[in-house]
C-alpha cells in the first residue's frame, strides 16, 4: 500500500517511521520543459515493503527529509540519479552521501550498458512495466491513480535489483569499480553547476577565429546568467545557432542585428542593445584559444583500429565497450598523438581502466604508420 504524504506532521511521522532503515530506495518527478531549473513535484520513497509518495508542492519543513536522505549510515538506491542528485540539491538542498545507482551497477556487471529502468526490470525480473506516464504532468494536482502506481513502481524493484547486483560486484570482484564509478558520478553532478566554457558546445564553434571565439565565450556566460537569473531555457533566451551568428558577424550596430535566422525581430528589440555591450566589452577579455578543428578523413582507419581494440579489451573483461572509454576521449587522444605527444584522459591513467585500455590503445598508436 502506498501512503501519500502531503503535510509537514505526516512527512515527520515517515521519517522517524524510516530512521532506523538501513536502505532506501528513492526516485523523482520534475518538470523542466520551460524553465533553467527543474520544478520538483514528488519524491517516491520505498523500504522495500511499503512506498512513501511524498507530495512536494503540500510540504513546507523539508528539514526532517534532509536529515533522513544525507544521513551516512543510510544507502540510497536510485536508478540513473544525476538529474535525481541535480534536482534534490536545487529544490530542496538535499546532497545523498552514500548512493547505490543501479544502472552503474548494471553496466559494470555486464548486464547492459545505459539500461533504463524499466528495460532493467525486464531483463532482471522478466517483469515488462507501463511507461506511458512518463511524460504526463507531475505537478497536476490531484495526481491521477495511474501516476501514483507510476511512480510507485519506479521504486518498487530496486531493492531487489540493489540485492542481486551487489552480489554479482562482490563475485566479479568488481566493488571498488563500483566505488569509483560512483565518485565519478557525484563529481558530474557537481560539475554540471559550472556553466564556464559552454562555448565549447556550440555546434560549429570550431570555424570561429580567435576574436569570434572570444565573443562567442561573452555571449554564452551572459546569457547563462540571464537564463539562470530569469529561470528560463537558454534557448528561450537566445539560441546557440544565433549566439554563433553574432559572434560571426561581431555586429556593432543595432541594424546590423537584424536578419539572423530564428532570432525574432521583437527579442533582437528588447536584448540588441545588451547583446551589443557584450560584444564590445569582449575585447577585454582573456583571448580564447583557437578550438581544435575535426580529424581529418585520412584517420577513420586509425580510429576503427582503436575501437576495435576497445572491442577486445571489453570482451576479455567482460564489460560493455562504452564503459571503458568514449568517442571524445578517443578523439582527443589521438588528436594528441598526431600533435607529437599523447595525452591520456586522467581516468584512463589510473582505476581499474588503466592496466586493460590504455595498452591496448598505445599498440595500436605504435602501429600507425599515420602518426
Amino acid at each position: 500500500m502506498n501512503q501519500w504524504i502531503d503535510s509537514d506532521a505526516k512527512l515527520h511521522e515517515m521519517c522517524e517511521h524510516l530512521a532506523d532503515v538501513v536502505k532506501l530506495a528513492v526516485d523523482t518527478e520534475f518538470i523542466r520543459t520551460d524553465t533553467f531549473y527543474p520544478k520538483i513535484a514528488l519524491i517516491q520513497i520505498s523500504d522495500g515493503e511499503q512506498c512513501w509518495l511524498i507530495d512536494v508542492l503540500a510540504i513546507d519543513d523539508f528539514a526532517p527529509l534532509k536529515a533522513l536522505l544525507e544521513d551516512p549510515q543510510k544507502l540510497l538506491i536510485f536508478h540513473a540519479c544525476a538529474e535525481d542528485l541535480e534536482v534534490l540539491d536545487y529544490a530542496l538542498n538535499i546532497c545523498p552521501a552514500s548512493i547505490f545507482d543501479t544502472q552503474i551497477a548494471a553496466g559494470i556487471t555486464n548486464i547492459g550498458y545505459c539500461m533504463g529502468y524499466a528495460r532493467l526490470v525486464q531483463t532482471m525480473f522478466d517483469v515488462e512495466l507501463d511507461k506511458q506516464e512518463t511524460r504526463s504532468d507531475w505537478l497536476a494536482r490531484p495526481l491521477t491513480e495511474r501516476q501514483l502506481e507510476y511512480a510507485a513502481v519506479d521504486v518498487q524493484y530496486l531493492h531487489a535489483m540493489e540485492e542481486i547486483l551487489s552480489q554479482r560486484l562482490a563475485e566479479q570482484q568488481r566493488t571498488d569499480w563500483f566505488t569509483e564509478e560512483t565518485i565519478a558520478l557525484f563529481a558530474l553532478v557537481e560539475g554540471r553547476k559550472d556553466y564556464h566554457d559552454y562555448y565549447l558546445r556550440v555546434k560549429g564553434a570550431w570555424r570561429l577565429d580567435v576574436a569570434s571565439l572570444t565573443v562567442l565565450n561573452r555571449l554564452c556566460n551572459w546569457r547563462e546568467e540571464r537564463a539562470r537569473m530569469l529561470n528560463k531555457p537558454r534557448a528561450h533566451i537566445i539560441k546557440d545557432s544565433v549566439l554563433l551568428e553574432l559572434a560571426k558577424r561581431l555586429p556593432s550596430t543595432n541594424s546590423q542585428l537584424y536578419g539572423i535566422d530564428d532570432w525574432h525581430p521583437r527579442s533582437v528589440k528588447r536584448l540588441g542593445s545588451m547583446v551589443l555591450q557584450q560584444i564590445q566589452q569582449a575585447s577585454n577579455d582573456r583571448q580564447i584559444a583557437l578550438m581544435p578543428t575535426p580529424l581529418p578523413k585520412a584517420v577513420n582507419s586509425l580510429m576503427k583500429e582503436m575501437r576495435r581494440a576497445l572491442s577486445g579489451v571489453a570482451e576479455s573483461m567482460k564489460i560493455p565497450q562504452e564503459f571503458l572509454c568514449n568517442k571524445k576521449e578517443l578523439e582527443d587522444i589521438l588528436r594528441s598523438a598526431m600533435a607529437g605527444q599523447c595525452i591520456w584522459p586522467a581516468r584512463l591513467t589510473q582505476g581499474w581502466r588503466h592496466a586493460g585500455v590504455q595498452p591496448a590503445l598505445q599498440a595500436v598508436l605504435n602501429d600507425s604508420e599515420l602518426l
